[in-house]
């Protein structure tokens, strides 16, 4: 079999092992429309905007949720479970067989695709149909959504691939990985308003890409007289692809210099 075709079978066993696990099933696939939920029956009789504009709190925080899915599905999932087959010496048994790491990569990132492509669609047909969401007309938004969760999560996913690199053991993983992307999500504007954060929090978030998915995303769900609020008071989509492609380059030299079969300290 060939590298694509090696690729695609593991994608097989990676999904369907995702889906056995309870724990990541919760924390990764279900969180963000479980947060959705929480966010829309506290705040269930405030709404944000003005005039014709005025949306409730649940479709503000639909894109918010979006983000986070890219990254809980790609960084968060991935650089846990890398960390713990290091550990438990599942990469060492596959480095023992004539599977090739492009194989093993390809398997990775594309269930992380496929899952969060899942995880997206439900995320936003709950929205809709629990929480009365309306959602955009113009095919022109869904052609930007498309493109943005298809560069989200690949960049998420070899950014995941690279910091499973840092745990020193499967168990260490969670406390090493969890922290870090709970920062980022709150320093991003997925929890809080971004205009409301102080400046120099702003500023910190902005060279990381979670910030930029979540502004990509808002331009898609929120109104244009949304963008205001927006850093330069505009969506500016091209800043997000340059600033997530080149966290997608960042994530794939890391994977490369760092990803081992084993441990080099093991």
């Amino acid at each position: 079999m060939n590298t694509l075709s090696l690729g695609m079978v593991r994608t097989k066993y990676e999904i369907i092992a995702y889906f056995r696990e309870f724990d990541a099933l919760f924390f990764t696939f279900l969180f963000p429309i479980i947060m959705l939920g929480i966010f829309s029956a506290a705040f269930s009789s405030q709404t944000i905007g003005t005039g014709a504009d005025r949306i409730s709190l649940s479709t503000y925080y639909l894109p918010a949720m979006a983000a986070a899915g890219l990254l809980l599905s790609g960084v968060q999932n991935l650089a846990i479970a890398v960390a713990q087959e290091k550990s438990d010496g599942t990469l060492k048994t596959l480095g023992g067989t004539p599977l090739p790491p492009l194989s093993y990569f390809v398997g990775k990132l594309t269930s992380s695709l496929l899952t969060g492509a899942v995880q997206l669609v439900l995320l936003i047909a709950v929205s809709h149909f629990a929480f009365g969401v309306e959602l955009p007309t113009d095919p022109a938004r869904y052609l930007d959504l498309l493109w943005i969760f298809v560069l989200g999560i690949l960049a998420c996913g070899l950014l995941g691939l690279a910091l499973s690199a840092v745990p020193r053991s499967g168990r260490s993983a969670t406390a090493v990985v969890i922290p870090v992307l709970l920062f980022l999500q709150f320093i991003s504007g997925v929890y809080l308003p971004f205009s409301q954060l102080p400046s120099w929090m702003q500023t910190l978030a902005s060279f990381f890409p979670l910030k930029w998915l979540a502004q990509g995303m808002r331009s898609v769900f929120l109104p244009d007289s949304f963008k205001a609020l927006e850093v330069g008071h505009a969506w500016n989509l091209d800043q997000v692809a340059l600033v997530v492609g080149g966290w997608l380059i960042v994530g794939l030299v890391l994977t490369r210099l760092t990803f081992r079969w084993i441990r080099k300290d093991a």
